[in-house]
């Protein structure tokens, strides 16, 4: 799954704007608006959530856990 995050100011008409995504046409997306007052709350689970899982690919470890 491959996560995009952009920033955007709410319009006085109540919507906001995105750049063109780097997506194929008809490409179903979910999108979580956070304000930043919610942020705090938040930041711990959206900084863990931005962060990469290359620690869990590593060959060396899953050999070692294999023969556990």
């Amino acid at each position: 799954m491959q996560a995009l995050r952009y920033e955007s100011e709410v319009t006085p008409r109540g919507t906001l704007r995105l750049p063109r995504l780097p997506l194929k046409k008809g490409t179903l997306v979910e999108v979580i608006v956070l304000a930043p007052e919610e942020r705090g709350a938040f930041g711990g689970l959206l900084k863990a959530s931005e962060s990469s899982l290359d620690f869990w690919n590593n060959p060396i470890d899953d050999e070692l856990w294999n023969d556990a």
